[in-house]
């Protein structure tokens, strides 16, 4: 699905991937002095969670969104589900979801965990071809909250209309702004300014809520009762890989541990699979980060002593590290763990693995999970959304924007000033205003251990580093599976995951 590459492109690509496969895309066609009507189909339907029958109302298509000068600036699609019966917005949460990218619509996460749907996937192996299932999902939080998924434009049904462009959406200040845009209308299109509200983002969907809540909070005079962060990247430095800057190779070394163990190229598994990764933890974050940091002033021997430690954390022979002078990226760590086994392991869930057919080359250029699900998920939503969501088939709803006429992401951030590297943003900073300014704020993450695309240890680094308060720290908690980035399509992790969220939306709102 990508290839790392040394460059900006290179860059583009690594991060336009963050999220789940890409898919082939036609470009949307506007035409700027017409403006089409709000799509909407209305389906009832019912699902039994937790052993009672919730009667619910299904909203599909896409509502006409306004900028600032009221102007209609663009078709933005979503699907809504609400509890039937509900008569008092007050008492009743409504929880915003997305998935990241960015260029990603919310296909993953409305199958996979959200929705009162699901496909089902065999994991963590390959699928077969069609015919796939699809059943009801006892591990959806309608039971707790309602539930509005948003396609960001260029995907789903979403796209630019007016005078306005699909460009203007694609960047992190554009994206936050126009996300952050749709909610607002949509609570005062709904009547839901006085329920509790929620973000639940996934991948880049996290740096997303992390500005939006602040954008909500500072602009249209909202605030959110708490913000779940799935598979967590804030601060894009942590996990690129750029040239001179050894972070990235600190932040994933956990999770090598993590696979390394998982794929049995451990050799002494005698402690456990939680005493192992805190040692490697501790490993990273003191000795091995000393060393990188020294670059060639580290002698021979100080090379050598981590040289022992870091393969038998990775599961990489000494002779491969050396060459790597101790810094291994993600592409080349897929590519080489289970070279001899003629096999390449898996980045957004490094459980998977698939067969290596170049066992020269130094990248891996494919990824293993997401060639394993991306068929069923994109075959089953297809016929739930046409099916028993009842779209008109005319529209036609984009997995993705990977492949749009002109996408390209702005990587500007304008709460990083003019300091901030523009191809590496971090949205920490609106995070930390936005708790700093709202002290009731929670926020929960959830990272899987075998998530290479967005490594748990980056997750704890960067809060460790945004600066709040120790009375805020207390409000974040941190939850981990022994999955991948999404982490829901593994059953027990699914169980957890719905017991975590679902208990956090009703202790925060009440």
């Amino acid at each position: 699905m990508r290839k790392f590459i040394g460059s900006i492109t290179g860059l583009y690509v690594l991060l336009s991937c963050l999220n789940c496969a890409a898919q082939t895309v036609l470009p949307v066609t506007v035409d700027s002095a017409k403006i089409p009507a709000e799509i909407r189909s209305v389906t009832k339907h019912s699902i039994t969670i937790a052993g009672k029958l919730i009667s619910y109302t299904a909203t599909a298509g896409a509502l006409i969104l306004k900028n600032d000068k009221d102007e209609s600036v663009a078709l933005y699609g979503y699907t809504a589900y609400t509890k039937d019966g509900e008569t008092d917005a007050a008492k009743r949460p409504v929880t915003f979801c997305y998935n990241g990218g960015p260029g990603s619509s919310s296909m993953w996460l409305h199958l996979g965990v959200i929705g009162p749907r699901r496909v089902v996937v065999n994991d963590p192996e390959n699928n077969p071809p069609p015919p796939y299932k699809m059943e009801d999902n006892n591990n959806s939080i309608l039971d707790v909250t309602d539930i509005v998924m948003i396609d960001p434009v260029g995907t789903g049904l979403s796209h630019a209309v007016g005078k306005a462009k699909n460009k203007d959406f694609w960047g992190v200040d554009q994206d936050i702004r126009s996300v952050s845009q749709f909610i607002k209308q949509y609570t005062t299109d709904n009547n839901r300014w006085n329920s509790p509200k929620y973000l639940l983002g996934e991948s880049y969907g996290t740096m997303r809520s992390a500005g939006v809540v602040d954008y909500l909070q500072e602009n249209m005079g909202m605030t959110m009762n708490g913000i779940i962060l799935i598979s967590v990247v804030l601060d894009l430095r942590t996990l690129t890989f750029q040239q001179g800057d050894d972070i990235s190779y600190v932040m994933h070394l956990p999770t090598y541990a993590a696979t390394a163990w998982y794929h049995n190229k451990v050799a002494d598994k005698t402690a456990g699979f939680d005493a192992f990764l805190r040692d490697a933890r501790t490993f990273a974050a003191g000795d091995y980060y000393s060393a990188l940091i020294k670059g060639d002033q580290l002698s021979e021997a100080e090379k050598n002593g981590i040289l022992n430690r870091l393969s038998l954390y990775t599961g990489l022979s000494k002779d491969y590290l050396l060459k790597a002078n101790l810094r291994v990226n993600e592409p080349q760590f897929t590519q080489e763990l289970l070279r001899d086994e003629h096999l390449t392991v898996g980045r957004l869930d490094s459980r998977y693995k698939s067969i290596n057919q170049d066992l020269l080359s130094e990248f891996s250029s494919f990824d293993p999970q997401s060639t394993a699900i991306s068929p069923a998920f994109i075959s089953m939503f297809t016929d739930y959304y046409y099916g028993e969501l009842k779209v008109d088939k005319m529209y036609n709803y984009h997995v993705s924007a990977y492949s749009a006429e002109g996408f390209d992401w702005d990587w500007k951030h304008s709460k990083n000033g003019g300091s901030g590297d523009p191809i590496t943003p971090t949205t920490g900073v609106d995070l930390a205003e936005a708790m700093s300014r709202n002290p009731n704020l929670k926020v929960l993450t959830l990272n899987g251990y075998f998530d290479l695309a967005t490594p748990f240890f980056a997750t704890e680094f960067t809060f460790d580093h945004m600066g709040l308060e120790k009375k805020l720290k207390q409000n974040v908690t941190f939850k981990y599976y022994e999955a991948g980035h999404m982490m829901y399509i593994h059953p027990a992790a699914a169980n957890s995951f719905k017991k975590d969220v679902a208990a956090f939306i009703t202790d925060t709102h009440k």
